[in-house]
């Protein structure tokens, strides 16, 4: 099993540059299952996940080509509506694949998911939707199996926002027959990417961008070409970076305006940025200043960079308080970054961090995704060697991110 070793203490200094979303790319891959024609996306991050997923939807017949970051589907030959569990359990959004494949076919059957133990997660508003648009579903032996002769469009109002069941739901009513209304929607800008390739794709979408989408279904979809938007959560999670270590780096390939409430945040810390372009510029000398937030859902403060930003708390010149709303389980990263001295305490859903002089290096184990880029943004920080185990969860949803932060100065290799 992989690992990294980080030898602490280095300023950084360079230029980062920031791949596709990966929330983005995986549910755009799904919606290959919606067209017999070409999908051709560009920016797709090079990840565990996305490599999952396509072994998922090459296992269904659709013809997956590949040149590196560049990827094109084509759905013309599906034979299998299937989706196994061995294939699912490692990854939630594997359940994107039931929406698409039910619209277009009339038939799915799909493992229910696993993914990161941050929470329970669960999928109910997926199947309450469904069935509202007139699915007939049954869970037996760890499978959703739905069917339906066409959905029909209806008034679809889920209990919580929820990302993924929005896509799901969204995919599923581009070809429903009739005007489906999704009320209390994620606005998320991965959504929002979905939906406006899934107009170029022939979709008729209105409210983009809001909590209210208006979908009127159409018969069939077209192919198009589409790139996938810049990773806010990898961008954020560089500048956390250099707030801790400090330095002057500049990421590029970005965009500023999908993640204001966290570039807020790092000026509130004392990271001097500027935007230029595509292209963010962040210098730091000094402690950061500690800020106290509440995750919530877009434009709120993401859940996604809860622990990042928690990470350069622990040593920041005073104290400072975490609330997390999104999931229940979600401070798994507390006891490892206390291992490296943090001073934390949690009770509830609210973590209280007490910012100290310096971490010290230790061996770290890796929780979950975030929790993963917490403990690496740590090791950078901390005097000495920190060696972070279970990094697969890491190599989930950032694309090389040892090498990219080696050619900005970082201390860190790869142990086999």
């Amino acid at each position: 099993m992989d690992k990294l070793q980080i030898v602490g203490g280095k300023r950084l200094n360079g230029d980062i540059p920031i791949s596709g979303a990966k929330n983005a790319a995986l549910p755009i891959l799904c919606a290959g299952l919606l067209t017999g024609g070409d999908l051709a996306l560009s920016n797709v991050p090079r990840l565990h996940d996305v490599r999952t997923m396509l072994r998922l939807l090459e296992q269904t017949g659709l013809k997956v080509t590949q040149d590196d970051e560049n990827v094109v589907l084509n759905g013309a030959a599906i034979n299998t509506l299937v989706a196994p569990y061995e294939l699912v359990k490692t990854m939630r959004a594997s359940i994107l694949v039931l929406g698409p494949m039910l619209a277009r076919f009339g038939e799915a059957k799909v493992s229910l998911p696993g993914g990161c133990a941050i929470g329970s997660r669960p999928v109910d508003q997926h199947i309450k939707g469904l069935r509202a648009m007139g699915a007939d579903i049954t869970i037996e032996g760890g499978y959703i199996h739905a069917k339906a002769a066409r959905l029909k469009g209806a008034r679809i109002y889920t209990d919580m926002i929820t990302v993924t069941g929005t896509e799901n739901l969204l995919m599923a009513a581009t070809l429903a027959d009739g005007e489906t209304v999704l009320e209390n929607a994620a606005r998320e800008p991965e959504v929002t990417d979905l939906a406006n390739m899934l107009v170029a794709m022939g979709a008729k979408i209105d409210g983009i961008g809001t909590d209210r989408l208006v979908i009127q279904g159409v018969d069939s979809l077209h192919g198009t070409e589409h790139a996938v938007i810049s990773d806010r959560i990898e961008a954020a999670t560089f500048l956390c970076a250099v707030a801790a270590t400090g330095g002057d780096i500049r990421i590029t390939r970005t965009r500023t305006d999908i993640f204001d409430v966290a570039i807020d945040k790092l000026r509130e810390m004392g990271v001097l940025l500027t935007v230029e372009g595509d292209s963010i510029r962040a210098r730091m000398d000094g402690r950061p200043h500690p800020v106290s937030f509440r995750t919530t859902e877009y434009p709120g403060f993401p859940t996604d960079m809860q622990a990042q930003f928690m990470a350069v708390n622990t040593i920041a010149s005073g104290p400072s308080r975490v609330t997390e709303t999104i999931f229940e389980n979600r401070f798994m990263h507390v006891q490892e970054l206390n291992r490296l001295g943090a001073q934390i305490s949690t009770e509830g859903n609210t973590a209280f961090i007490k910012g100290i002089d310096r971490l010290v290096g230790a061996p770290v184990m890796a929780t979950d995704l975030r929790a993963s880029a917490s403990l690496v943004i740590a090791g950078l920080a901390a005097e000495g060697t920190t060696l972070v185990d279970r990094i697969y969860h890491l190599d989930r949803g950032y694309d090389r991110m040892e090498a990219k932060l080696s050619a900005v100065g970082a201390d860190i290799i790869r142990i086999k």
